[in-house]
């Protein structure tokens, strides 16, 4: 019954992915073969956000296309965190597991990064249960738990954010006294795998502090009348409202949200009775931890502290985006809230209306999905396969194998595409060419901008910016984006290039100058 119900809610969000194609949403990208590079395990000029996911899907991409790869993660994340959280409640009742599972599967936090692309971060979302899990069994001192421990986090650690999360999380519910050892094996494990993100980053030639702007920019933010603590206590509450599903600007969300809290606080008693001595506390720590982190950059004292952190300590922009960390939050919330609706199934069947108990198990579980349709059909269309162009392939097939640096124009970070629908996405280009691109890595939210830390691409920005040629720059290619939107290329700046392929989209130029 568990696994059906993890299907069924996969079915309902990922079903237009049955179409053929690749889904392209903000930084969601993927592309039908992405070629292995060394710089996606050791970028040069740029924080590793994305190590090691990048070189794990390049290196999954060398057996199997794009579109498989995307399809197999994204079932993961919803399969994984469904069938986890309701193998995770200790549950009296079958149904209560269904509750439990549909909840941590169609959650604010779940839609808006999805939306927004953040699969690797989902994937840690997903094993956060199986990990929890691990964690208990580890702390029991059960057979093979540690083993299983490895085996859940591994999911976790491919981004830094998921890693982090995973690390606390194993040091918070295994530390007990007298189990020192036990304890250090644990975390210890977990931070062998999190070394492929540390050892690149203290490798990086990249400045790892960051824009204090970035604080107010990516701090949480309201989606309804409930402000931003009722967004945050739902789950929600991202910095960018486009990611968004419509319904959490609804005024019924907060009353979804306060009802699901009170059953949680009715319910977190059997959690902490059913689950060993001192576990379910060790969670509520976790979950107020992440809270506060979403918290950072909201709160007048804690953000400009933050502000301070960023510009100072090498690392702390990690933590402008504190919504990120509210995965503990929400996993207790579920949990706890699932357990809530079992009592009070409970008490009404005790009353002698056992139809009004199972109803009331029944609404429990439909709650989620009736507060948020529009995370259903791939967030209400918005997650829809489309295919690249030909001259994607034509552009790749020409710098195959050729040294030199690519500059991607228009020079930005994001696209909008006509043939993606105009949803902003991720510059695909350096994942779609086995070459070096050089992108803008300045983040515009609203009119806040947020200064990069990639050195060379600043270099190559301040030059386009005074009216110079791409020449000036030293890059060997330049690659034209007709219809990526943004501001257009000036026909200045490609003075002295040779044309080597032209388009109806790219417009792929050479420097003579570099040979």
């Amino acid at each position: 019954m568990l696994v059906a119900t993890g299907l069924a809610v996969t079915v309902a969000v990922l079903a237009p992915l049955a179409a053929p194609g690749l889904v392209l949403s903000y930084d969601m990208v993927f592309v039908p073969h992405q070629p292995w590079r060394a710089e996606l395990v050791a970028p040069g000029e740029s924080l590793p956000r994305a190590v090691p996911l990048d070189a794990l899907v390049s290196l999954a991409s060398q057996v199997a296309p794009g579109w498989l790869l995307q399809r197999v993660a994204l079932v993961a994340v919803l399969l994984t965190a469904a069938v986890g959280a309701g193998r995770l409640v200790p549950a009296r009742h079958p149904a209560t597991r269904a509750v439990a599972a549909v909840g941590y599967a169609w959650t604010p936090y779940l839609a808006e990064r999805l939306l927004i692309g953040h699969w690797g971060l989902l994937l840690a979302y997903g094993a956060l249960p199986w990990l929890v899990a691990a964690a208990i069994a580890v702390r029991e001192q059960r057979p093979a738990a540690l083993r299983r421990l490895v085996l859940a986090a591994l999911p976790a650690v491919v981004t830094p954010t998921g890693g982090v999360i995973a690390l606390v999380t194993v040091a918070v519910l295994v530390a007990r006294r007298g189990a020192a050892r036990l304890t250090a094996l644990a975390v210890g494990a977990v931070l062998l795998l999190n070394l492929p993100w540390l050892v690149a980053t203290a490798l990086t030639r990249a400045d790892a502090r960051s824009d204090p702007d970035g604080v107010a920019a990516f701090s949480a933010r309201a989606e309804n009348w409930s402000g931003v603590l009722g967004a945050l206590a739902g789950t929600g509450g991202i910095w960018n409202a486009q990611t968004t599903p419509v319904s959490r600007s609804s005024p019924l969300a907060p009353v979804a949200t306060a009802l699901l809290l009170a059953l949680a606080v009715l319910g977190f008693r059997a959690l902490r009775a059913r689950w060993p001595a001192g576990a379910a506390t060790r969670l509520a720590v976790l979950a107020a931890g992440g809270f506060l982190a979403a918290l950072l950059g909201v709160l007048p004292g804690l953000a400009t502290l933050l502000g301070w952190a960023v510009v100072t300590v090498p690392g702390a922009g990690l933590l402008r985006d504190g919504q990120k960390f509210l995965v503990p939050y929400a996993l207790l919330v579920v949990l706890a809230g699932a357990l809530g609706a079992e009592r009070l199934a409970g008490r009404v069947t005790a009353g002698g209306a056992v139809a009004g108990g199972r109803a009331l198990l029944g609404a429990a579980l439909l709650l989620p999905v009736v507060v948020m349709p529009d995370l259903a059909f791939g967030a209400a269309g918005r997650l829809r396969p489309v295919r690249y162009p030909a001259d994607w392939d034509a552009v790749a097939r020409r710098l195959d194998g050729q040294p030199g640096e690519v500059l991607s124009l228009p020079f930005g970070a994001y696209r909008a595409y006509p043939w993606n629908g105009g949803r902003t996405v991720l510059d695909p280009l350096p994942r779609y060419v086995d070459a070096d691109v050089l992108v803008d890595d300045t983040l515009w939210v609203g009119t806040t901008e947020v200064s990069g830390e990639n050195r060379r691409a600043a270099q190559v920005g301040r030059v386009l910016a005074a009216g110079g040629p791409v020449t000036a720059t030293g890059v060997r290619w330049v690659v034209v984006q007709r219809t990526a939107g943004g501001r257009p290329v000036d026909p200045a700046s490609l003075t002295g290039l040779r044309e080597v392929y032209a388009g109806p989209e790219l417009v792929l130029y050479e420097n003579p100058s570099t040979r």
